[in-house]
């Protein structure tokens, strides 16, 4: 694991009782293929928020969803980081 990940990973542990609710928030671009990929990254579709951006460009997608552990979040991350034109935020 590199050594960002693993710092993320110390940082987790840390600052969350686990299993626990994790807030996840990304930024897409408005795209509905992209959107659905980022979409399918979750359980439960009905935990998902959306914003627009002022010039519709982009959307603010949340989720907060029940994690076992920091490695189901990082996989998550991870998944999402694949995605072209995706921020983590």
């Amino acid at each position: 694991m590199d050594e960002a990940l693993e710092k993320a990973k110390t940082i987790l542990w840390a600052q969350q009782k686990w299993p626990g609710i994790y807030f996840f928030k990304f930024i897409v671009p408005n795209d509905k293929v992209k959107l659905e990929l980022v979409k399918k990254l979750f359980l439960h579709e009905d935990q998902i928020t959306y914003r627009t951006s002022k010039d519709i460009r982009f959307i603010a997608l949340s989720c907060k969803q029940e994690m076992k552990n920091p490695d189901e979040v990082l996989e998550i991350y991870k998944k999402a980081g694949e995605i072209e034109g995706v921020i983590s935020l």
